[in-house]
């Protein structure tokens, strides 16, 4: 018989061994840690917060972005052209038709009544100016190149809207709106995290105490198996007997083991959510708790009027009206100022000014009914966004309630529980007793014993779901943070089996 026990106990050893097998290459490190410790590393190295928290620095990018549209736009433009042609400024006609005049005056032309002068010498002169005149015309070169065929330019440019309709605006609201929608949702990533961890936390914790409830039922039935082999030897009970208790010894045996490894599941499991290395195992310090009374549901239902899923809702709402706004603003005009200067040049005309300010006005004045399309497809989306805040405001309401009602449901198994528990307690001494007094069979005790295990791991389990259910209810509140302060209120009760 003892050779039987030793083989048992020598499995469970090695099922620990195997469990443990993947990570015995690595040394392991054991941390110890609260629920709020663990909390605050997971913020530190949560994917999910961090993803969220790009996503907040990319907004905050947009905003800034959507503000520089209320500035002027400078720049530097350069280019180079090749015409076909060079252009010409041809004044021949001009000369064509003044050259026969100065021709005239110059040959018969009389003048008189210059001072000083006679008519015969003033006539001379300005008939030899006339000439003068005449030679120069001939002389220039009448169809001139006013730009090459190929110039090059180098030009600084500002342009500054200064009336789109209400377009700049809208674009930085929205953008303000989109800084907001992160916040909530950094707040609704925050709240599932939190009831993440609390469902992993608490887990390891219902895990490890499980361990423990059938460690003392595997010890309790290894006892028992002890007591029924020497009673055999005594003649006092029958084999019937010592075979009973050897296959509730080995039942409790796989029970054990299945709670080992399940342990080591939700371990990892927690790990994961704390996105910790697989060479560091948690055992956690905080208990699984339970309040004998909360806030009713009322208060609940108050905060959920801040849940950030609704405020996401609203922003989304709010986004909407300004794509209407923008939309509207395609009615009207675009007036923006505009100006060039020219920094450097190669082969430009000399008649281009260096410089030129000017004010240019854009307005589109029928395009088909893309315009009314937009603006209309604007107006139904900010409906459609109503529509789904007050939808998912009843749901919101709905699930408060309903988890305030599981809440109360497992605080009065919790309360059952302890009867129970206190009444199989009593029944598996009464049974031990009787059992060394020959006035009970082995089955009586076993399955006192087996009662007690079931009931403190009931107990466990409604202690367990008690906290998972709160967490819920205080995510759909939309004050998922609050769980720490409740577990540790002073009415909080623990439970834990060392």
């Amino acid at each position: 018989m003892k050779a039987l026990i030793k083989k048992y106990i020598g499995l469970s050893l090695a099922l620990l061994f195997f469990a443990g097998s993947s990570r015995a290459a690595n040394p392991v490190i054991v941390k110890k840690l609260t629920f709020d410790q663990a909390r605050e590393i997971t913020w530190q190295n949560s994917h999910v917060l961090k993803q969220v928290n790009y996503l907040q620095l990319q907004k905050d990018q947009e905003r800034r972005a959507a503000k520089g549209l209320y500035y002027p736009t400078v720049g530097i433009i350069a280019s180079a052209v090749l015409m076909s042609d060079p252009i010409h400024l041809d004044l021949t006609p001009v000369k064509d038709a003044i050259s026969p005049l100065y021709k005239t005056l110059g040959t018969y032309g009389k003048f008189g009544g210059v001072p000083g002068l006679s008519d015969d010498v003033a006539t001379q002169l300005l008939r030899q100016k006339m000439l003068a005149g005449l030679s120069e015309i001939e002389g220039e070169n009448w169809d001139q190149v006013i730009q090459e065929r190929a110039f090059g330019v180098v030009a600084a440019t500002v342009q500054w809207p200064v009336y789109v309709g209400g377009k700049i605006r809208a674009a930085n609201k929205a953008a303000s709106i989109n800084q907001k929608e992160v916040l909530e949702i950094s707040r609704q990533k925050q709240g599932e995290l939190m009831s993440e961890l609390v469902e992993r936390y608490y887990g390891l914790c219902l895990a490890r105490q499980v361990v423990t409830v059938r460690q003392e039922v595997f010890n309790g039935l290894r006892q028992h198996l002890d007591d029924a082999t020497k009673l055999e030897k005594e003649g006092m009970i029958s084999n019937a007997d010592v075979l009973h208790a050897k296959v509730y010894h080995a039942q409790a045996n796989r029970e054990l083991s299945k709670a080992l490894q399940q342990t080591d599941i939700i371990a990892q499991a927690l790990n994961g959510t704390m996105a910790y290395g697989d060479s560091i195992d948690i055992e956690p310090i905080s208990s699984l708790f339970y309040l004998d009374s909360i806030e009713p549901e009322a208060t609940f239902l108050s905060l959920s009027m801040t849940n950030p899923l609704l405020n996401q809702i609203e922003s989304k709402k709010q986004l909407s009206v300004q794509a209407y706004k923008a939309g509207r603003a395609d009615f009207f005009p675009a007036v923006a100022v505009q100006g060039t200067y020219d920094i450097v040049n190669k082969d430009l005309s000399s008649y281009v000014p260096d410089w030129e300010v000017g004010i240019g006005l854009k307005w589109t004045l029928f395009d088909g009914v893309s315009r009314f399309a937009k603006v209309k497809a604007a107006s139904l989306k900010t409906s459609e966004a109503e529509e789904y805040g007050l939808k998912a405001q009843t749901d919101i309401g709905s699930m408060i309630n309903k988890l305030y009602h599981e809440l109360t449901m497992y605080h009065d198994q919790l309360v059952e529980l302890g009867t129970a528990r206190q009444f199989a307690e009593e029944y598996l001494r009464a049974r031990e007793t009787e059992f060394h007094q020959e006035m009970s069979n082995s089955t009586q005790v076993i399955d006192a014993r087996l009662a007690l295990a079931q009931i403190k791991t009931e107990r466990l389990q409604a202690m367990y779901n008690y906290d998972l259910t709160l967490a819920k209810l205080l995510e759909y509140a939309g004050v998922p943070g609050d769980f720490t302060s409740y577990s540790m209120r002073i009415n909080a009760k623990t439970e834990s089996y060392q």
